[in-house]
């Protein structure tokens, strides 16, 4: 166990391309340790084994999920390696298929360190048709339903204070619906969220999101549902 105030970051994966072994030696050559750095491969099987196997080599930490069992899964298994080996240390989560950089992680990390959650937000002008519809017509709902407008609630770069992350272990949601219930909780908390503008970048055209368009959008919408008829806003 590492008893550290230096940021871990966290990396979810399913089924890793090229990408993510340059954003790590990206991140190594613009500071961080490799012992920063968490990737957590969510079932992809053995063709990912070789990958997988250097990043180990290089000193990362990497955790494996026998079957694919989804994103908030893959994010709270390294929030909870994070607790056990790296208490005190503030979580960035970034998405290593192309879309954030190391300077977008960096320029998230330094906006760390007031008790908020950071989230890098990308311009909905440069999205891809598809994701720029979802994101609009999420961020609408999100207003409408909480009074608080979040600029990319969809965002999977997201910093997290130190003293939050062990909670985040809790919140419910295994796919996407978890990085919803987290923006839920901020809200229902008073939790501050704070925004870094980040470049929307996306490598042929988002083809290597796994969000589908039908089952995982019914699954962010849910928890706005129900927050809309069970929740109750602070000062409210």
């Amino acid at each position: 166990m590492t008893d550290t105030r230096q940021p871990v970051i966290l990396l979810p994966v399913f089924r890793p391309q090229h990408a993510l072994p340059d954003l790590v030696a990206a991140l190594l050559a613009g500071g961080f340790g490799p012992e920063q750095v968490i990737v957590v491969d969510d079932g992809s099987g053995p063709d990912a084994d070789a990958l997988l196997d250097g990043l180990r080599r290089q000193g990362c930490a990497v955790l494996r999920h026998p079957v694919n069992r989804g994103k908030g899964a893959a994010l709270k298994t390294g929030l909870r390696h994070a607790v056990h080996e790296h208490p005190g240390a503030d979580v960035i989560c970034a998405d290593p298929d192309g879309q954030h950089s190391a300077g977008d992680i960096g320029r998230v990390a330094a906006r760390t360190g007031r008790g908020g959650i950071v989230l890098g937000v990308r311009s909905f002008e440069e999205m891809p048709p598809r994701s720029r519809f979802g994101n609009t017509v999420t961020r609408a709902l999100f207003r409408a339903v909480t009074g608080y407008d979040v600029a990319d609630t969809q965002t999977g770069l997201r910093a997290f204070p130190a003293d939050l992350v062990e909670h985040l272990c809790t919140v419910p949601g295994e796919g996407f619906d978890y990085e919803m219930n987290v923006l839920l909780g901020a809200v229902h908390t008073g939790r501050p969220i704070d925004e870094v503008t980040i470049p929307a970048t996306y490598l042929n055209d988002n083809a290597g999101s796994h969000f589908g368009s039908l089952a995982d959008s019914i699954r962010v919408y849910r928890p706005l549902l129900q927050y809309a008829t069970t929740a109750r806003l602070p000062g409210r």
